[in-house]
Parts: C-alpha cells; structure tokens; sequence
C-alpha cells in the first residue's frame, strides 16, 4: 500500500459488509469513507462504526472526492445499476459476485469500463488468495499429471443466511449465492466447456440445489454440486491426475493445500484465505491504474456467467423480475 490507507465507499451495510468492514478496517490498509444502503438507520450505524459519511444517495457516496474505489455489496439484483453508475462517475469498482444476474449485464459492465478506462472487477474472493492460484500453477506446471477426475462441491444449509438467499425477487437460490464458487473453480483451472448440463431443485422461485457437468475437448467431464438446504458433501474440491492429487476443505477460503504425489513428498502451500487478499489486491491494482484485474478479469466473469445463464435455463428458472421484462416485451 501506499502511505495511506485506501479509501472506500461502501454500497450496501448489510450482513456481508459488515463482515468484510471489520476484516479491512482492522488490517490499518483501508479506510472506510462513504457508505450509502436505502435503510437511512443502517446507514447511519454503519457510518458511525466506521467514522464514515452516511451519504443520502449512492451518487454521493461514489462521487465524494476522497473515494478511490467503490464495493458494491447489495442483493444481487442492484449490483448492475450500482455498478453502471460508479463507472459511469469516474470511480473503480469491486462488485460482489454475480457481478449481475445474466451474462449479458456482465458483458455490459466489463465494455463499459474497458471504454471508459476504469477499473471493474468482480470480488470473487477464491482467486485473489494463493491457495486457489497455487492448484493452478501446480495444474499449469503439469504436476498433477493427466487429470481424471475433478469435482468441486459447495453443499451448506445457508438458506437463512440472509434474506435475500430465499427471496426470488432478489435472484435468491443456490446457483448464484453458492454454485458460482465450484463452477468458477472447474472454470478458472480449464477453461469454458463445450457442454453444460445441468439439473436441480426449484422450489418457490429459487433453486435449492444443482448438479452440473462441464465437458472438455478429449471426453473430459468435470462436475460441480451446489446447495442451500443441505450438508452433502459440504464444501471441497477434489482433484485427481496420474501423477498427483488434492482434496482442498472449504475451498473458497482455503489457508493451506496439499498436492499429494504417491511415494514423493506431498507439495505444500500456506497462505491467508481471507478477504483482505481481495482488498489489499485490488487496491494496488486501481492504484497502478488498471482497468481490470489479473486475478479475476473481465473475461472470466462474463464466461462463468454465461455458464450460470446455461444452468438456469435448462432448470428452467426464470427470476420474476425477468418474467415481468418477458411480458413488456
């Protein structure tokens, strides 16, 4: 960092944004400076926690002078408008993930802050820790050999997480709460496959639960399960090759992984898998002035939405805010 604490505009005070508020603020490299959510009581609190302003819209939030970057950390459904108006103002951006709900309001975000020359990236947290990026190397460097099998499961009983986990109204479910970890995971090590399958659960406008097949060139199937109602398998990735294999707990904040090599001593790595990664990253990178990450790109985002947009279509959920659209059409 630089001599000062990086300097933030939080949109949204909810469950998550105090949790990531606390985790930052503590690490003495970032300063929370604006906040805005609609609760004008929230507001005021969260402010005051932080010794922030407590902003009477997100447009004075985003656009107050001192704000180097903008986290959007609302309901999945305003992270598009939020995030359209920070780049549109000027200011960098680190959006929750789904960055949106469909890939075409990601592809949109991404060419509007590649035109504009701003900074955008989704906070899929996984990718700016070293544990995630070290099986990746590893894979890279040929370590684990052929890969034959590769399964990657996020299966917890989260639905009363929060509110918005259960309200389709607000893109609700399992897919894009907790699928997206294990599909970026297959993603982000192999690449967009040629096929997805997908089947699931839907029950009261949100999906409860998935399993998803992605296929590869070479017959080469990887799958991912997710749910918000169940501990099936909990949360781990399980990787096998003809040299060598992972099986990484809580993958999408791991501290520590093992590649483990038959009869030769096992690989290590050891690594903070918190969200200050993220934080501390992006910051360096917005101050280094680029326009996208190089842990999470633009790319990456749009593809494992397109991916996501696949799987709900073939379960056949559609969000009633979408049905409404459908019917003004």
């Amino acid at each position: 960092m630089t001599n000062h604490p990086f300097r933030w505009a939080f949109i949204g005070a909810g469950t998550l944004a105090k949790q990531v508020a606390k985790e930052i603020t503590a690490s003495g490299n970032h300063k929370i400076v604006c906040v805005y959510t609609r609760n004008p009581e929230k507001c005021a609190a969260f402010a005051a926690e932080y010794g922030a302003l407590a902003a009477k819209s997100a447009e004075q939030a985003i656009s107050a002078p001192e704000v180097e970057g903008v986290y959007i950390v609302t309901p999945h459904t305003s992270h598009f408008a939020y995030a359209k108006l920070a780049l549109e103002l000027g200011k960098s951006v680190l959006c929750e993930k789904p960055v949106t709900t469909d890939a075409k309001q990601a592809a949109e975000l991404a060419a509007l802050s590649q035109a504009r020359g701003v900074y955008f990236a989704e906070a899929m947290w996984t990718w700016f820790s070293p544990i995630a990026n070290q099986v990746k190397a590893w894979l890279d460097a040929g370590e684990y050999g052929e890969i034959r099998s590769m399964h990657a499961n996020y299966r917890m009983n989260s639905i009363n997480y929060a509110p918005r986990v259960s309200d389709p109204n607000l893109a609700g479910g399992a897919l894009l709460d907790v699928g997206i970890y294990p599909i970026t995971y297959i993603y982000r090590l192999f690449g967009k496959p040629e096929k997805i399958t997908c089947t699931g659960t839907l029950k009261d406008g949100i999906d409860l639960c998935e399993d998803v097949t992605l296929e590869y060139p070479g017959g080469k199937r990887y799958t991912a399960s997710a749910s918000i109602v169940d501990f099936k398998g909990l949360e781990r990735v399980k990787l096998r090759g003809t040299k060598g294999s992972t099986n990484l707990f809580l993958f999408h904040m791991a501290n520590k992984v093992s590649l483990r090599r038959g009869w030769r001593l096992p690989l290590r790595c050891k690594g903070y898998g918190g969200m200050r990664n993220e934080f501390d990253l992006v910051a360096r990178e917005i101050r280094e002035g680029l326009v996208q990450s190089r842990y999470v790109p633009h790319k990456a985002t749009v593809e494992v939405m397109q991916i996501l947009d696949e799987c709900r279509r073939q379960m056949g959920l559609v969000y009633p805010f979408e049905q409404e659209h459908e019917e003004k059409i």
